[in-house]
């Protein structure tokens, strides 16, 4: 039996404003999260780590090899009305949260739709709920905010004006990030790049 809910992606609502983006609290049932954390890498440091390089249980192993299946990459291109099956794809796991994280972006042009899934099993809290926003200079003007509890799933079409960030929430927030990249070669190496670059300026001005 499938991990996710695939039925429940489908029958989502696609929002398209201010961007194409949907959200399924749906999407992973609470007794397959409970399996899937207990399976969870054991991160330590507050960063998007690289699947390939973590260690991690079974069900967490199954759940990841689903999100990078032909039937996940089906049903959600249907949504967006796009070919994902062909498409390379990149997936990074978070397990904390650190007080420069959240900032106003877009994400990298290389992305072509941005998946979150996240592993919370409660989110008692106003920060680190993840906004999709109408412009860049103001986290308050959001058409949607997502809190990052536990089944929850979130994607959407990376655009020039796809904004979104949260506000600051430093602590144990896990999240699973699966992008689908465009067709040129480099863009797997780009993004990776781009993450690295991201999170070096980080400690850099976070030192200062």
């Amino acid at each position: 039996m499938s991990l996710i809910n695939l039925n429940a992606l489908r029958e989502t609502q696609l929002h398209t404003d201010p961007f194409d983006f949907l959200v399924v609290p749906s999407f992973v049932n609470n007794e397959v999260l409970a399996r899937v954390n207990a399976d969870y890498p054991a991160i330590e440091a507050a960063a998007n780590h690289a699947l390939e390089d973590l260690q991690y249980g079974t069900a967490f192993a199954t759940l990841m090899a689903e999100l990078q299946a032909p039937a996940f990459a089906a049903a959600l291109g249907e949504r967006f009305d796009m070919e994902l099956a062909s498409l390379p794809t990149t997936v990074t796991v978070r397990k904390f949260c650190e007080r420069t994280d959240g900032n106003i972006h877009t994400d990298h042009k290389s992305k072509v739709i941005t998946v979150l899934v996240y592993f919370n099993e409660q989110w008692d809290h106003e920060n680190g709920q993840l906004r999709m926003l109408r412009t860049k200079g103001d986290i308050e003007d959001y058409v949607a905010q997502v809190p990052p509890l536990g089944g929850t799933m979130l994607a959407f079409r990376r655009t020039n004006h796809s904004w979104h960030g949260h506000t600051q929430f430093v602590g144990e927030r896990r999240m699973v990030q699966v992008n689908f990249l465009d067709q040129n070669p480099l863009s797997v190496a780009a993004q990776r790049i781009s993450r690295f670059g991201t999170h070096f300026m980080k400690n850099v001005l976070g030192m200062r």
